[in-house]
């Protein structure tokens, strides 16, 4: 294992303090690097929170800042955050509007997200993101699970809070925008956990996972390498599928890599994915493309289609101000 890493155990906190050193304008630490949050809090505002293991950086910290997210609660390394992380977090951020939690649906984070609901004093709604088509069930959860389309959900929802939304509507909203999310990976390599020291699971070289979750869990099936064109075929027809008609209509697309894909790879595969997406009905109204909701190392993709109201492709087009996501400004 070669990593640029002094101590297993202080890995985490070292990044943290490495992050919000760097964008001190917008990130401030919590106390026991319980959470990250935003330097300049909104009076009256609803305070979104989200958070889950590291390792999948940018998400959650790097979407904190104006038009997102309020403060991140970052667990160990793919290790859910604690609900003593998440009842501090409401506390320095709570300015009196209530609080939304924004979660990826797997057992640990919901379980403990919830407890923190439970333990702070504060109005809490939650959102449970769970756009992965890939397999009902996986490792770590039962139902779906939460992965890149989290990132639309706090985008969106993020730019509704700012512009001043209550409570209730933010929560129906990101229900919304959830309920609209699809999404699918695959991993051409694992990852490795630094506490672990070996990769999570073995890949031949001529093998692909499709449907790989963001912890390196098994996806659909393990097949030989095929084209960007193949893959691309395979991931919108999961999507497509999945969505039915919905598909007729605009959407915004995240064509995201998994930490160990050059941009070059990405650009390349989403130039095959828009086709496939078009033959669909799909019309896309915005694009990201870029690591965002990586796994490591991971070298692969995933591709995220999230059918937008005309309303929902506002708030994406509304300012943003993090350390991984800026426009408008």
């Amino acid at each position: 294992m070669k990593k640029f890493i002094n101590e297993t155990d202080t890995m985490l906190t070292e990044s943290l303090d490495g992050l919000c050193s760097a964008h001190a304008d917008l990130l401030t630490l919590g106390d026991e690097y319980k959470f990250v949050r935003r330097a300049e809090l909104k009076p009256g505002k609803v305070g979104l929170i989200s958070g889950g293991g590291s390792g999948h950086e940018p998400l959650h910290a790097g979407f904190v800042g104006r038009g997102m997210l309020d403060a991140a609660c970052p667990g160990q390394v793919f290790s859910a955050p604690t609900p003593d992380q998440m009842m501090a977090a409401a506390e320095a951020v709570d300015t009196g509007a209530g609080l939304l939690f924004i979660v990826k649906n797997y057992e640990g984070d919901v379980m403990n997200f919830d407890m923190g609901r439970e333990m702070c004093g504060s109005t809490v709604e939650t959102v449970v993101t769970n756009d992965d088509v890939a397999v009902e069930d996986s490792t770590y959860t039962t139902g779906r699970r939460g992965v890149a389309g989290t990132l639309i959900v706090e985008k969106i929802v993020g730019a509704a809070a700012e512009r001043g939304a209550p409570l209730g509507e933010l929560k129906q909203l990101g229900d919304a925008v959830n309920a609209t999310t699809r999404s699918m990976g695959v991993a051409l390599t694992s990852c490795t956990v630094p506490a672990a020291g070996t990769p999570t699971f073995e890949i031949g070289d001529g093998e692909l996972e499709m449907g790989v979750g963001i912890h390196g869990e098994p996806g659909r099936r393990r097949v030989e390498m095929m084209s960007a064109t193949a893959i691309a075929e395979e991931l919108c027809e999961a999507i497509c599928g999945d969505l039915g008609l919905q598909t007729n209509g605009n959407a915004i697309v995240l064509l995201n890599g998994f930490g160990g894909t050059p941009a070059m790879e990405l650009y390349l595969m989403y130039n095959a994915v828009r086709p496939l997406l078009e033959k669909h009905g799909v019309k896309i109204a915005r694009t990201l493309v870029g690591s965002y909701v990586t796994s490591l190392e991971m070298a692969g993709c995933s591709l995220t289609v999230c059918m937008a109201s005309d309303d929902m492709v506002s708030l994406w087009d509304d300012p943003v101000n993090t350390a991984a996501l800026r426009w408008g400004i």
